[in-house]
């Protein structure tokens, strides 16, 4: 690479970049909101594997969209299973409740920290609630 970069040479490539994909940085909810169902599809298209096209571009809108939960819905130290819990409480919700995790058993493990949630419970969690995946990832 260059050692010298002509900003003005990239401007196309970046409005183009811009205009399909409005990843900038996130200043309000509903860029907020676009930028969350953007990152859910690239963790759909990419499953998981650094070695996907489109993992470093996930990783990128996910900074952007964590970088804008913790600026405006800061949590307290929190672990993902206390996230939950919480989640549940505001919901009204109980474990038989939880079908995104599987049998009362493996959700009766869950919640005693005695299991972790795999990526598939993450993701259907997250989607559930509304909150980033990240929210129960610890």
């Amino acid at each position: 690479m260059n050692a010298r970069i002509d900003a003005a040479s990239l401007l196309p490539a970046w409005r183009a970049f811009s205009q399909a994909t409005d990843i900038r940085p996130i200043r309000d909810a509903d860029h907020y909101d676009r930028m969350s169902e953007l990152l859910d599809a690239l963790w759909d298209s990419t499953q998981g594997d650094d070695q996907h096209p489109l993992w470093d571009l996930s990783e990128l809108v996910g900074d952007l969209v964590h970088d804008y939960e913790n600026r405006n819905h800061p949590l307290p130290d929190a672990t993902g299973l206390d996230a939950l819990r919480h989640l549940m409480q505001e919901h009204g919700l109980r474990q038989n409740d939880l079908p995104e995790i599987g049998s009362q058993g493996v959700v009766s493990e869950v919640m005693a920290g005695k299991r972790e949630l795999n990526l598939r419970q993450v993701k259907q969690l997250a989607a559930r609630f509304g909150v980033s995946p990240a929210t129960f990832i610890d």
